[in-house]
């Protein structure tokens, strides 16, 4: 009975969660990797951490700290592959053809996976203090590297 209750509760938590794990991954795919086999590798680690999950943080901060650490584990497991730069269909449909914010997201697309993450988070409005939690860095760390990483946003999108 309680496996049930574990399976109901995980399925209800994906259902309610669902739009983090996309937008995370579709920060991370690529031409070689597609939005849902990164969706499929967070979901089947967000299953095998659910039993361990100790609510000392927000549900949603679990999941990004999850969903982050999967995809960027996933492209260190597989450095070999070819790098592409692409946006991602799905971007552009949430851009709605808008050349700012695709202009934005394709300067996004050329950062570091971590710059990404963080990048995600902040234009997520979460709190510094959240995303301190879910990349594991200090306030003041992540303070600092979204500065910069705006100011290498800017002077990409200037060329």
């Amino acid at each position: 009975m309680e496996k049930k209750l574990l399976e109901a509760d995980f399925l209800q938590m994906i259902q309610e969660y669902n739009r983090i794990i996309y937008k995370v991954t579709s920060f991370y795919a690529d031409q070689n990797t597609t939005i849902d086999d990164l969706f499929q590798e967070v979901v089947l680690n967000l299953w095998k951490a659910f039993p361990n999950y100790r609510k000392e943080s927000l549900v949603s901060t679990w999941i990004y700290r999850i969903a982050l650490n999967t995809c960027v584990s996933y492209f260190r497991k597989n450095i070999r592959r070819p790098k592409c730069v692409a946006i991602t269909p799905e971007i552009k449909v949430y851009a709605e053809d808008n050349e700012p914010i695709t202009t934005l997201y394709a300067c996004i697309d050329q950062l570091g996976k971590l710059e990404r993450a963080l990048i995600l988070l902040w234009l997520e409005d979460r709190p510094h203090k959240e995303i301190s939690d879910i990349m594991g860095i200090t306030v003041t760390n992540v303070s600092t590297k979204i500065n910069r990483i705006k100011e290498k946003i800017k002077q990409m999108s200037k060329t």
